[in-house]
């Protein structure tokens, strides 16, 4: 990525950022779905094309029109195959929408939660409609109108709601395994939270408890199924990711040990230096010592 792009990167973001939603046109923007930050917005796309979608440890293969909805806590990829795709994405942060319980409860529907059914298949008079909704949020966004977050709002509700009374697709390649299926999400979760690209936004998931909180799940039965299905425990899978992160820090940037420490999620940088030593009998001022 050149520095332009990186640019344009951050800009996307800090908007998207301040003010918490944006909605455009799939055809008209085709990059933006790929540079803002997907750990830290929700997404309910509309399209029409051929597609093939990878959540968590299921997929969907469809030719049509399908509603999807995005969750940040839970990785995601969309592979486009059709030569013409087109349609509407909606990008917001749970701070934007979450200012009341009903929208809390919404965020905890099948629609989002792991396991849930985040995907819908949609036919001609369905899709017209929620066009519809999409274009409306577009124009909304470019007015003045003093109440226009909470009118954009409502439209999410709206297709929110709309989704809850279809029926769910059922065109999935599932894992038999509930325990398989939990330490996949939860693999995939891990390795999400890297590359560490900013020492000014530190590492949140740093605990077996922090990933079954945003997996919805009680932490014993994470770390029962990840045990179970790798042999490993949690806290090893994580511990080994973020040791893999530090060296790669140490080794190929210019922040000093207390940035890469804090970096990390350590609070002081002799806790990282212990948590170090212990998994690698060196310290990270030996290995940033072999740095060329």
């Amino acid at each position: 990525m050149d520095i332009k792009t990186e640019r344009s990167v951050s800009a996307f973001n800090n908007e998207l950022k301040l003010k918490g939603f944006n909605v455009f046109q799939i055809e008209r923007d085709s990059n933006a779905t790929k540079i803002y930050s997907r750990k830290d917005f929700y997404k309910i796309c509309l399209t029409t094309g051929k597609s093939s979608i990878h959540y968590a440890d299921r997929s969907f293969e469809h030719e049509g029109t399908v509603l999807f909805f995005g969750n940040p806590h839970i990785p995601y990829s969309w592979e486009t195959i059709s030569r013409t795709y087109v349609g509407y994405t909606c990008l917001f942060s749970e701070d934007f929408l979450k200012l009341s319980e009903r929208s809390e409860s919404i965020l905890q529907s099948p629609l989002f939660k792991l396991g849930g059914t985040p995907i819908l298949t949609i036919n001609e008079e369905q899709r017209e409609f929620l066009n519809g909704i999409f274009r409306r949020m577009i124009e909304e966004q470019q007015t003045d109108y003093s109440f226009k977050d909470d009118l954009i709002r409502n439209y999410i509700h709206l297709i929110i709601h709309e989704a809850l009374k279809m029926q769910p697709s059922e065109n999935y390649d599932q894992h038999k395994n509930a325990a398989s299926r939990l330490t996949s999400v939860f693999l995939e979760l891990l390795e999400r939270q890297f590359p560490i690209e900013s020492s000014d936004n530190p590492l949140l998931l740093r605990t077996p408890q922090d990933y079954a909180e945003d997996l919805s799940v009680h932490v014993n039965y994470l770390n029962k199924s990840v045990k179970e299905v790798t042999g490993k425990s949690t806290s090893t899978h994580i511990s080994e990711r973020i040791l893999s992160e530090a060296k790669a820090l140490l080794q190929h940037t210019n922040w000093n040990i207390s940035e890469i420490a804090y970096a990390l999620g350590f609070d002081y940088p002799t806790y990282f230096n212990n948590f170090f030593k212990k998994l690698t009998n060196t310290t990270p001022k030996a290995i940033r010592m072999q740095k060329v």
